[in-house]
């Protein structure tokens, strides 16, 4: 479904003159260039032009015009550098070379540091692959890479298994929301399902509505399509038997007008996104797949649009949810966490057989996320001290940082309501992302879940490993934290 990562040929030695002339090589920490380094004099003169020392290239990588027409660039392995610096490190460092749109290039590692390798073809196959765009002129694509080191392709499956896995996720919320409404995305499902052989399920408006599920099916009663569904994909290996399970739930709204309480233009700008938990629950279902991760896991995507009709629910309406909760709706524009409620409540039942260990849900879910950690972080919410600690270790390692919000119980006295169990949000919007993870939490029957608010979805610019404004947040953060809470 995605577009194809560049090839991947590893070398030993160094490049010779068939060498793909954009080159990125990767240094050692020191305090001089090596001796040995190509065009040595000319790279020593660069660096006194520019008024920068050798190991500054610890935190700016530098880039040399060659005469072939090529481009190379210097970077130093960087010391006592996190994760996330290390991949913006090295993600400024690949775009001077993939701004000139090269078909292939040359990694050259000259560093005994094999996760800074790692870390750099992983950037390369990220940022190499276009998205798409509806232009007569597409992008050109990088084709190759040849990799001059330590290390052969099965040594990099991971790296690009989870590049394929971002890929994925922002290749899906690029798309128009023309392109993709509930029923074209759930045929996109339904594909990526046949190639990566996991069971699906769809539980399509009539039946969610025959079951009682009345948060989800207010919010697609808006569109007279009638194509809204929550999608259950199954990844249980054989060898996952006695292993733990983790459910997945992604919201899906594949466009949000905010309903009656309609957004204005400049805030529906960019609406198709809101299905962007949903891309990154798949993404990180494929990497687990394609990784032959062992141990069982449901994903459970909440696929609706957001529209104003006249069937579409309204301010003081009272729904009542799959679980029997009533809810007094308040504003129209907090449709995901009412399409996630139901969503939560059938990932917490499971299959009948077997209950999930542990619920994830992602989210482009509130503005006021947004508003308390801008675009570079997401937040987190978790239902214990444990899970929060390995949220952040997972946001650590993997680059995608986090930060846990408090959920503490008296914040749900402001959504008590007068004439139903809960209210779905208050007009006041104060703390609306607690408000909307304490609401979330009802629908989770106690069971260990961590909610993820995307405010980290976009980022204008782009954001560590990624350069497009599109990030693909959530993918790798989480790879790790479900490798380590396995484990």
């Amino acid at each position: 479904m995605s577009a194809p990562l560049a090839q991947l040929r590893c070398h030993a030695g160094l490049p010779g003159a068939q060498a793909p002339q954009h080159q990125l090589w990767l240094l050692p920490a020191a305090g001089s260039l090596p001796d040995d380094l190509p065009g040595v004099a000319q790279w020593r003169g660069v660096l006194a032009r520019r008024e920068t020392k050798a190991e500054d290239l610890t935190k700016t990588p530098q880039a040399m015009d060659l005469p072939s027409g090529g481009r190379m660039v210097l970077v130093m392995a960087p010391t006592a550098a996190s994760r996330f610096e290390r991949l913006t490190l090295l993600r400024k460092a690949l775009l001077l070379l993939l701004e000139e749109k090269p078909a292939a290039l040359a990694i050259v590692a000259r560093t005994d540091d094999s996760d800074l390798a790692r870390d750099a073809l992983y950037v390369a196959w990220l940022n190499g692959a276009p998205l798409p765009v509806s232009k007569k002129k597409t992008p050109r694509a990088l084709a190759r890479i040849a990799y001059f080191g330590v290390g052969s392709t099965r040594d990099f499956a991971a790296p690009a298994a989870l590049a394929r896995a971002n890929l994925l996720t922002r290749e899906l919320t690029a798309l128009p929301p023309n392109e993709l409404t509930p029923a074209t995305y759930r045929q996109r499902i339904r594909q990526l399902a046949a190639v990566q052989g996991w069971q699906i399920k769809e539980y399509d408006f009539r039946r969610l509505k025959a079951l009682g599920a009345g948060a989800f099916c207010a919010v697609a009663q808006g569109s007279d399509h009638q194509d809204a569904a929550i999608v259950h994909l199954r990844y249980h290996p054989a060898r996952s038997r006695g292993s733990r399970s983790a459910a997945l739930v992604g919201k899906g709204i594949c466009f949000d007008t905010g309903g009656h309480n309609l957004k204005p233009a400049r805030y529906m700008q960019g609406m198709h996104e809101d299905m962007n938990g949903s891309a990154v629950v798949l993404g990180l279902l494929q990497a687990i797949t394609e990784l032959k991760l062992p141990f069982a896991v449901d994903a459970w995507l909440a696929i609706s649009h957001n529209h104003l009709s006249p069937g579409a629910y309204k301010q003081n309406d009272i729904v009542t949810a799959l679980d029997g909760t009533t809810i007094e709706v308040v504003h129209t524009d907090a449709e995901g966490r009412m399409v996630l409620a139901d969503t939560l409540t059938l990932a917490n039942r499971g299959d009948g057989k077997r209950q999930p260990d542990l619920i994830v849900d992602f989210a482009t879910l509130t503005g006021s996320m947004h508003s308390a950690l801008g675009s570079r972080y997401s937040g987190v919410f978790a239902s214990d001290d444990k899970l929060a600690a390995q949220a952040v270790a997972a946001g650590r390692a993997s680059g995608e940082r986090v930060c846990v919000f408090p959920m503490d119980e008296d914040y749900e006295s402001a959504l008590d309501s007068k004439v139903a169990d809960i209210k779905q949000c208050t007009m006041e919007g104060e703390a609306d992302h607690i408000l909307a993870a304490r609401f979330l939490k009802r629908f989770t029957g106690e069971r260990p879940w961590l909610h993820m608010d995307l405010s980290a979805s976009t980022c204008s610019g782009g954001l560590g490993a990624t350069g497009s404004d599109l990030t693909g947040f959530g993918v790798a953060w989480g790879l790790h934290l479900l490798s380590d809470w396995a484990a």
